[in-house]
């Protein structure tokens, strides 16, 4: 008498179960991995939650510097439209990053006190992936390399990151290859500096916004950058209430100054020209 899988849809439509090493599903996702690397360095239960939930923010970090990057060489190669659907995938996968602050947004300091000292010197602005995220908004800092010395392959990746262009940088020649005023200075600027706004490329915003008929392309990339650039200012935000909810105002690990230094990231404008063009249409 045969024997049939007590499985869904047993029969000749019953899935094979019988591989003669790991499962392909294993091979591709390669879960075993990811669900072993969670070593905790304390006994308090909550510690899982939150160590777990920083590696599923890297993984978006990750994911999300591969379609800024992808944007960033479209926009090079003149692809607005390639551009484009990069940025949006990249809004929904802003959407899921920031709905990961959901499990330590209401940590009390109790709560993050029971495990914080297993940080030791640990803090998220260490985070290399997210300083990449940071480099293509155009948020560039050379000091924020030193911290990686230690890792030539990251800080490798870290110093090619520096000196390439911004995703904004890309963006804004792109405009002046359509024809918009923007100065050689702009153009010609050290790009291993942090962007600062400049009042013609501001005026290039204006014009796009002021006739977007005339500019479909120009006015639709400028729509996606702002959705990325309201969820970033979401994520910067969401990351300050949850630390103030957890630690108040002390000094944050490895010595950051915690909340100060957030209250001061999450007043600054992603793609400045975007916003403040909008006061001239």
């Amino acid at each position: 008498m045969s024997h049939t899988p007590d499985v869904p849809g047993a029969g000749s439509e019953a899935p094979n179960l019988d591989f003669a090493g790991t499962t392909p599903y294993e091979d591709y996702v390669q879960a075993d991995v990811l669900t072993h690397l969670q070593h905790l360095r304390s006994d308090d239960p909550g510690e899982m939650v939150f160590l777990v939930t920083t590696q599923v923010m890297e993984l978006w970090f990750t994911v999300i510097v591969h379609e800024w990057e992808t944007a960033s060489r479209a926009l090079r190669e003149d692809r607005t439209q390639v551009a484009i659907d990069a940025l949006r995938r990249s809004a929904r996968e802003l959407e899921a990053l920031n709905a990961s602050w959901q499990p330590l947004a209401r940590l009390t300091p109790a709560q993050f006190n029971a495990y914080r000292g297993a940080l030791g010197e640990g803090s998220g602005f260490q985070s290399a992936m997210y300083r990449r995220m940071e480099f293509l908004l155009g948020e560039k800092s050379a000091s924020m390399l030193v911290p990686h010395r230690g890792a030539p392959r990251v800080h490798a990746e870290l110093e090619k990151a520096l000196q390439e262009p911004s995703l904004y940088d890309e963006v804004v020649r792109l405009l002046a290859r359509r024809g918009l005023p923007v100065p050689d200075a702009v153009l010609g600027r050290d790009l291993a500096r942090r962007y600062e706004p400049v009042p013609e490329v501001e005026e290039a915003w204006t014009r796009i916004y002021g006739d977007p008929e005339g500019h479909t392309e120009l006015a639709a990339l400028g729509e996606v950058l702002t959705d990325v650039a309201e969820l970033v200012w979401r994520w910067r935000n969401d990351h300050l209430v949850a630390t103030r909810r957890a630690m108040g105002s002390k000094t944050g690990t490895g010595g950051s100054a915690g909340v100060a230094w957030l209250e001061k990231r999450a007043t600054k404008n992603v793609f400045p020209e975007l916003w403040t063009a909008r006061s001239h249409v």
